[in-house]
């Protein structure tokens, strides 16, 4: 995953975060709102490592995929919703119902 997945479903990441950082603090992560140089500076207090080193571990927590909590939380699901829209013929909206694609019970 990228930062800007993070930075865009920050409270999201609250879990994950704290799964990885048991010793962080949810409100102080509020201050922070995505910020990466805060971020890092945050775990590098929290750990008492170099920022160089809190970088480097938040890169390979990075590495890992998208947690289900934020897969399933709708700022994220939304926003790929819009995002595929691009995908779509022209004159055929993104939230139109799907039905007649999926499996709605049809054929039983």
């Amino acid at each position: 995953m990228k930062w800007h997945h993070v930075q865009e479903n920050w409270s999201a990441f609250f879990d994950a975060i704290l799964d990885k950082w048991p010793d962080a603090d949810e409100t102080e992560l509020e201050e922070i709102d995505g910020d990466q140089r805060a971020f890092i500076a945050y775990v590098a207090e929290l750990t008492g490592q170099e920022p160089s080193d809190a970088r480097e571990e938040i890169r390979d927590w990075l590495s890992g995929e998208l947690p289900s909590d934020v897969v399933m939380d709708p700022r994220h699901d939304d926003h790929s919703i819009r995002l595929s829209g691009k995908y779509l013929p022209e004159g055929e909206d993104e939230y139109d119902d799907d039905s007649r694609f999926g499996d709605d019970g049809a054929g039983r």
